[in-house]
């Protein structure tokens, strides 16, 4: 409750600061203020410090260069009040004299040396080298930022991280180099404020002297003492902190690398190995015999070092390094690698050993840009975003083999000749190549593996020649669209309805949950994508979900009436070139049979034909497709809406690329030409009971 409520008033805290600068520039303060000041300093300065050390990486303090701006105008500030008040009433608050009073102890000269040594190390040692290294580190990452976002999509393209990590990833280098650019700046700040330390040292000095000689009345000496106490006491609580926070601003720098807090990353790398502290040891004992040096200390300090060694030592033996665990026992240790090992990836691409650089960016393949393309690609032809596809060398296949993986199980696989090109024959070309024969894996279609040398030969003969990559690029992509279904999960399903939801947020929020559950929605969903048929519309797919779902919750049905509502788009799809739509159509004895021998077995409803009407019927559809296959022709099955999904259910098994549309789905004013009708060629029997 507190930390909310100091977030909730935090932005008034910073402006409150801000005008606290203005009134120390501008109004007098009592000595007592201006020690509550000095404290309030010194405090803000060691906790910056101490943040500073418990931070892992520079980005978990980001607002560093805000906040040593502000803290480096604060003490100017505190400097000009101080000033003012030594030499106006030579008074600067109980703090200053107390520094003054300590440092100086009765002698001037040792209180000046000792103040201009603390500024010398801060501005020679200190503010230039955390100068010296913002100026590197912003530089170096800025060079850096173009490697790291390539790096960033070769991992999403190979599926090694998702795209919110990818985001998240972009978002953080984007924040490093602003980061490393503030700093840049902001150190040069620390430099200023150590240069006006030194300036505002001889102002109070050569001023207070004036001002106690010459207005207050004050003998020299007097002068000189009073004044140099509350100088050198002034500049001391000025420049303590702001040594700390210089500290700090090389300390937050030079975290680069670092895996923990300072204090763990000192300890176990300072500590870790305890032959070094051994021989250290050593040689700190024998400095103990050289005559004339103290030996109590050195021997000391010999001692305790070895003594730390032999600690050291013996936590070394006692725990087992964890990468020695896991390579001796080959058993995960923790439950989260356990978990990373029963995830399952939503596709895989497994390559052999011969065609790892079709795919490797070191080689010079741009294939991760092709496959960036690709799921573009496919979210705008069916509206889905394909999830990351991880690529693997897998030495169990044969070397010039691949497979795809859909969450862990293959779906297919192909062969490619590395060093060849691809030669597909479009038609019933009579010129034979000199080749190796095979069939294109993505369709089936038979082709020949020639030689580079013979690719213009090839084209001039009628053949369309493909490099590998893209045979594996097309291969991969027609599996996609054969397993959009499976590749749709509830989680995107989910990630859909939100994007909607932006927009439309009625449509959503009337469907989901009251009328459907998540798990309906995405099985409907799943249904289109199965049958190649586009979900961008999900506008319209969640209306008619909406109108329907109080009628049915038939998740099959339901399938049905969106496509009715998608006749557009589904028309649009099977459209010849002449726009045409180009069908085959069933006998309406037959439809009818088959309408007839719908029946329900055990909460499904099922096509129930005879076994021996089953085998009659896909004969016939297969000689009616061959034959215009033949013509050039890819024909659509015409059906009535009550058979259509049962009718693809069974066609699918035999001719999964014959799509199955209803009457319902053809849309107004679309021509529609008849290639042939199937029949059973004699008297239709009855359906079966």
């Amino acid at each position: 409750m507190n930390q909310s409520r100091l977030d909730r008033y935090s932005d008034l805290l910073t402006a409150g600061i801000v005008a606290l600068i203005i009134v120390l520039i501008l109004i007098p303060l009592s000595p007592l203020i201006l020690d509550l000041l000095v404290v309030f300093n010194f405090a803000l300065s060691l906790l910056v410090m101490l943040v500073t050390m418990y931070a892992q990486e520079p980005l978990h303090f980001s607002v560093f260069p805000t906040l040593l701006l502000l803290t480096t105008v604060f003490r100017l500030a505190i400097n000009i009040a101080m000033t003012r008040q030594i030499l106006v009433n030579a008074n600067a608050g109980s703090m200053v004299s107390a520094f003054g009073n300590f440092v100086i102890s009765g002698n001037l000269v040792v209180g000046l040396v000792v103040f201009f040594i603390i500024v010398i190390v801060q501005f020679v040692v200190i503010t230039s080298g955390a100068n010296r290294v913002a100026e590197v580190a912003a530089r170096f990452t800025l060079d850096a930022m173009p490697g790291k976002q390539m790096s960033i999509d070769a991992d999403l393209n190979a599926g090694i991280i998702t795209e919110e990590e990818a985001r998240r990833r972009r978002e953080e280098v984007a924040r490093e180099a602003d980061f490393y650019g503030a700093m840049d700046g902001a150190s040069k700040f620390v430099k200023g404020d150590a240069i006006a330390a030194i300036v505002v040292v001889f102002v109070n000095l050569l001023g207070g002297l004036a001002v106690g000689a010459f207005q207050k009345g004050m003998d020299l000496g007097a002068a000189v003492q009073t004044y140099s106490l509350l100088t050198i006491g002034a500049g001391l609580v000025i420049q303590v902190p702001a040594l700390l926070v210089s500290t700090a601003t090389g300390v937050i720098i030079t975290r680069a690398a670092a895996e923990a807090n300072l204090g763990s990353d000192l300890s176990r790398q300072l500590l870790r190995q305890p032959r070094a502290l051994q021989v250290g040891a050593g040689i700190i004992g024998l400095l103990a015999l050289l005559p004339g040096l103290p030996k109590v200390p050195l021997l000391v300090m010999a001692l305790g070092t070895y003594g730390v060694s032999l600690v050291m030592r013996r936590e070394a033996q006692e725990a087992v390094p964890e990468e020695e665990l896991e390579e001796e026992t080959g058993v995960p240790r923790t439950r989260e690698e356990v978990m990373e090992l029963v995830q399952v990836d939503p596709m895989e691409l497994e390559l052999g050993y011969d065609l790892i650089p079709l795919v490797d960016p070191a080689s010079g393949s741009d294939f991760m840009d092709r496959v960036v393309l690709l799921r573009r690609q496919i979210a705008l032809e069916l509206g889905i975003v394909v999830p990351p596809i991880r690529l693997r060398d897998n030495l169990s296949l044969p070397p010039n083999q691949y497979r795809i993986l859909i969450r862990g199980s293959e779906v297919a696989r192909g062969e490619l000749q590395v060093e060849g090109l691809l030669a597909l024959n479009p038609g019933e070309l009579e010129t034979t190549l000199p080749g190796i024969p095979t069939t294109e894996p993505a369709f089936g279609l038979p082709a020949l593996w020639i030689g580079k040398e013979m690719a213009d030969a090839a084209k001039a003969a009628g053949y369309t020649v493909v490099d590998p990559a893209s045979v594996l690029l097309t291969h991969l992509t027609e599996t996609i669209r054969r397993h959009a279904g499976e590749l749709l999960s509830r989680q995107d399903t989910q990630a859909l309805l939100d994007l909607v939801k932006r927009e439309n947020p009625v449509v959503v929020e009337e469907l989901v949950p009251s009328q459907l559950t998540m798990g309906e929605v995405h099985r409907v969903l799943q249904r289109l994508l199965e049958e190649g048929i586009p979900i961008r519309d999900l506008v319209t797919i969640l209306e008619v979900l909406g109108d329907r779902s109080r009628l049915t919750r038939d998740v099959d049905l339901l399938a049905e009436y969106v496509r009715h509502a998608l006749a557009r788009t589904i028309t649009q799809k099977y459209l010849a070139e002449d726009g045409t739509l180009q069908v085959i159509t069933l006998d309406p004895s037959l439809e009818r049979l088959m309408a007839d021998s719908v029946q329900q077995v055990g909460g499904e409803m099922i096509l129930a034909l005879d076994p021996a009407v089953t085998e009659r019927f896909v004969s016939r559809l297969a000689n009616v497709v061959e034959e215009a296959a033949r013509g050039g022709v890819q024909p659509v099955l015409l059906c009535s809406t009550s058979v259509r999904r049962f009718l693809r259910r069974m066609v699918s098994r035999i001719m999964p690329q014959l799509p199955v549309i209803s009457y319902d789905e053809v849309a107004p004013g679309v021509e529609v030409r008849s290639l042939g009708m199937v029949d059973l060629g004699e008297q239709a029997p009855t359906a079966v009971q």
